[in-house]
């Protein structure tokens, strides 16, 4: 009857465009739902990076800064040795090099010699972390001028101050934290009073400028140089420069001229993937939201299907009817992206103000840095969020492109074959499973990340396939029920229209499933091997950050008092050291201690795997998972790499202070507090090689009936006797904790680390939810002729809503079973291969079984329950008048 109609003149396109704007405003909450879910995928997204951005500038800045402009940076593997004497000697009479100044890097706590006001006059002042720089004043102009010393110009100053042995010159960090008058330095147990010159311009974290001799004088260094500036001659090659150089015969090992700006790419890789799992993880709901758009546009285009088929009689072809539907789509996801991009600019300048830039992973702790808004990643994000709109909108757009006009304008319908998507679902999750095998790339787990995405598709494009199958096998179990056989039958018969309606919650609840598990294995890992490495009844150290364990130490005489104090039972002791194995990457954490307990004489290390046995002449080194794929140390070789870092002390024989320390890996062990690896040695070894009796943690066995309380007041005494301050100075700086304290505390830090992730999985919840109510809100109400036909029949309105809501129990429950499956699967890819490929550490699988069951019972309720109350909106009266449109 349609073959002699003739396309009427003109374009159709504004016909086109009133048709979309008719759906969309006669559903405005159904479509609101699509634009809040990609609203909210590209805020959280965006948010995330632009917090992190902001963040690594701050960083960047501050380490430009505090560095300079230098052509090229010298700098030893050996913290404690620093760059020797000679070599920077030699560097001064180089005819290619201009100028070679020295640098001195320590850090220290400091605290103000008299309290700052402060609103809070009953607590104690708090240790600030002090970054002190020693710089010979003549030169660092030339080199770096934000750290040139700027005398304060009050009346009577001196204007050559700061060649002063006790005068140090605070950036604004510092200045706002310490005050402007005297400061009282750590040094060990001790306070060294110095006095505050003047000011620097660097920024960034508390810094204090100090003549070079003057910080080796006052710390006890020696003649220690910790980096060279090299300024070069113009014109000459750097690489030829350094490849001459160390090609010298006697440059020093682990001696190493690299360019300036290394710790900018050293944080950078370190956080990287914190950083990228972060926005993976934000993206997780923008991922969901493409479902959601998904079941909606699916369920306009089924409801509108007769519209379609209308407009394809007026001439209107299949590739149009695709176009609409995606033009539909992009104006969604184009709407939901500027409200995401404005959503998540609010929220970072929010999170910086309020928590810094640092998220939970602590690289940019105690950092507050500016917003930095790009438009090139505000376009990126936009278009992603577009783009996932469009992914979800492709399926409605084919169904639409592929509907027969003459049988839908009957009300007929048309088919939705499933075989292909079987054979795509099938694919899929192979795919997912090989890529899971792929190694990183780019110390990344990007292979990883597809693996996840490929399970989720293949399991979701395989779900009317499952539907089918146990539907098929239930429907004959329910013959003789009327209402369970009718709501089995016809979910049997559209399980296409249930894999819609579904799919949303499907991904949320997979992706929520997978966190869950993955949370909770890395947490009780990390229970465990607390319990493991805190055996002792009290801990005591005084060095809180890493890069003061050289200056924040507990000497000899309190080592050896503190461990023969009454209700002392045996005591042990800890001193780490950081080395730089590769200038290209984070220092490692060299710890030494005490490797076998006494009594039994067992390994006391959260050990992985076996144990091998030492050649003789060589020293065990026990090494944490790091440090095997930074570093490729493996077990029962040498490992070199530390004999070039590790330099003998000159206090041992000649003939061995000549020889390297033959390292040997025993084991491997587990260590969940360090990211870029730490290498662990028995403390006689050490001491033997280095003669550095300095520790930085010591662990109590009490003996029965000892009050911890009593023996803590008792080292805070013995620190004051030995220091000579009995006002309490010296013993405010020892922190004790019990392992059980240790336990909570790091645990609490553990949960604040995952407080993103847990806000982002809950926002994918809340959206799969949504979608589920909008799906079934939508899929209902088109059934309102079905559910006339029902009461004409003999039905009450009552069974049809009990249809109705086993429908919804039914769906909702192939759904979470699904869901749950594949959240399995996924939690299995992270846990196994995402984490170590991400972080360089193990963790064992454990399967939260009561949050699982209540994640996939909440995802049955509200699916049952939107179904039973969406089918008391369309089983009224309006559904028995609706049977008339076919009479």
């Amino acid at each position: 009857m349609f073959q002699n109609y003739r396309r009427p003149a003109g374009p159709l396109w504004p016909l086109l465009c009133s048709f979309s704007w008719q759906e969309l405003r006669q559903h405005p909450w159904r479509n609101a739902a699509a634009v809040v879910s990609v609203m909210l995928g590209v805020a959280l997204a965006f948010s995330v990076h632009l917090i992190n951005a902001s963040a690594l500038d701050e960083f960047s800045q501050a380490v430009r800064s505090v560095g300079g402009q230098p052509d090229l940076e010298l700098r030893s593997a050996n913290s404690t040795e620093g760059v020797p004497l000679e070599l920077w000697g030699r560097l001064q009479r180089d005819p290619d090099i201009v100028l070679a100044s020295p640098v001195l890097e320590i850090s220290t706590y400091a605290l103000p010699a008299s309290p700052i006001p402060s609103t809070n006059t009953s607590a104690e002042p708090k240790r600030t972390l002090l970054r002190v720089i020693g710089i010979d004043p003549l030169q660092v102009a030339a080199m770096a001028p934000d750290l040139l010393p700027r005398p304060d110009k009050a009346e009577g100053a001196d204007r050559l101050s700061f060649f002063a042995p006790d005068a140090v010159f605070l950036n604004p960090l510092a200045r706002q934290s310490l005050g402007d008058d005297t400061l009282l330095l750590q040094i060990g147990l001790r306070m060294q009073a110095v006095r505050v010159a003047g000011s620097v311009a660097a920024g960034g974290a508390a810094l204090a400028v100090m003549d070079i001799a003057a910080v080796q004088d006052l710390f006890g260094l020696g003649e220690r140089i910790t980096r060279v500036d090299l300024r070069l001659r113009a014109g000459v090659d750097r690489k030829a420069l350094v490849q001459r150089l160390q090609s010298e015969a006697d440059w020093p090992a682990g001696a190493t001229l690299r360019e300036p700006g290394d710790a900018v790419t050293r944080v950078s890789n370190l956080s990287r993937a914190y950083r990228v799992n972060l926005t993976v993880l934000a993206l997780v709901a923008l991922f969901t939201g493409g479902f959601l758009v998904f079941s909606v546009l699916a369920l306009s285009v089924t409801r509108r299907s007769q519209q379609f088929a209308l407009l394809a009689v007026l001439g209107l072809t299949g590739r149009q009817r695709l176009q609409l539907v995606l033009w539909e789509a992009a104006a969604l996801g184009a709407f939901g992206s500027a409200l995401g991009l404005l959503l998540g600019t609010a929220l970072a300048a929010l999170a910086l103000r309020l928590l810094g830039g640092d998220l939970g992973g602590g690289y940019f702790s105690g950092a507050t840095p500016a917003l930095q808004w790009s438009p090139w990643a505000a376009l990126v994000f936009g278009a992603l969020g577009t783009a996932a709109a469009l992914l979800g909108a492709w399926g409605p757009a084919r169904l639409a492109q592929a509907l027969p006009p003459a049988q839908t304008l009957k009300g007929l319908g048309h088919s939705q074959g499933g075989g292909s998507g079987v054979r795509w679902g099938v694919a899929l999750l192979a795919a997912g499973g090989l890529l899971a095998l792929l190694p990183p790339v780019w110390d990344m787990p990007l292979a990883a990340y597809l693996s996840v995405a490929a399970l989720l598709l293949g399991g979701i494009v395989s779900l009317p396939a499952l539907v089918g199958v146990v539907l098929n096998r239930v429907a004959p179990l329910l013959a003789r029920q009327l209402l369970p056989l009718l709501a089995v039958e016809r979910a049997r018969r559209v399980r296409e229209s249930a894999a819609v309606a579904v799919s949303g919650v499907v991904a949320a609840l997979s992706l929520a499933v997978a966190l869950t598990v993955m949370v909770a294995s890395f947490r009780g890992s990390v229970m465990d091997w607390l319990d493991q490495v805190l055996p002792a009844d009290l801990y005591l150290r005084t060095a809180i950050s890493s890069s003061a364990l050289d200056t924040a130490y507990l000497d000899p005489a309190f080592v050896d008092q503190a461990s023969a104090l009454p209700g002392v039972a045996r005591a042990t002791t800890q001193r780490i050291q950081n080395l730089s194995l590769d200038s290209a990457k984070p220092p490692v954490a060299l710890i030494a201690r005490p490797l076998r307990d006494p009594q039994s004489s067992q390994l006391n290390l959260p050990l992985v795997g076996g144990v091998a046995k030492v050649p003789q002449g060589s020293i065990a080194i026990y090494v944490s998972e790091a440090m095997v794929d930074l570093y490729g140390a493996r077990v029962g070789e040498p490992f070199p790499a530390l004999s070039l870092a590790f330099k003998p002390n000159q206090a041992l024989a000649p003939a061995e202070y000549a020889q390297a320390a033959p390292f040997f890996v025993a084991g491997i062990w587990r260590d969940y507090a360090r990211q870029s690896g730490a290498i662990t040695l028995d403390r006689a070894d050490y001491l033997h090689w280095t003669r550095d009796t300095r520790v930085n943690d010591m662990a109590f066995w009490l003996e029965e009936g000892a009050s911890p309380e009593a023996l803590q007041s008792a080292m805070r005494s013995l620190a004051d006797r030995l220091a000579g301050t009995p006002g309490g100075e010296a013993g405010r700086l020892l922190e004790f904790g019990s392992a059980r304290e240790i336990r909570a505390t790091s645990l609490k830090i553990f949960d604040r680390s995952f407080a993103v992730t847990y806000w982002l999985q809950a926002v994918a919840i809340a959206i799969g939810l949504f979608g589920v109510a909008a799906s079934f809100s939508a899929q209902v109400l088109a059934r309102r002729k079905e559910f006339g036909l029902l009461v004409h029949l003999g039905l009450t309105r009552r069974q049809i809503l009990r249809v109705v809501a086993m429908e919804g129990a039914a769906w909702t429950s192939l759904g979470a079973l699904a869901g749950i499956a594949l959240g399995l699967a996924v939690a299995v890819v992270l846990v196994h291969v995402v984490n170590p490929q991400s972080f360089h550490w193990t963790m064992e699988l454990a399967l939260p079984w009561g949050r699982l069951a209540a994640l996939g019972a909440a995802v049955i309720a509200a699916g049952t329950l939107t179904a039973w109350l969406s089918g008391r909106a369309a089983a009224g009266r309006d559904a028995v008048m609706a049977v008339k449109e076919d009479w």
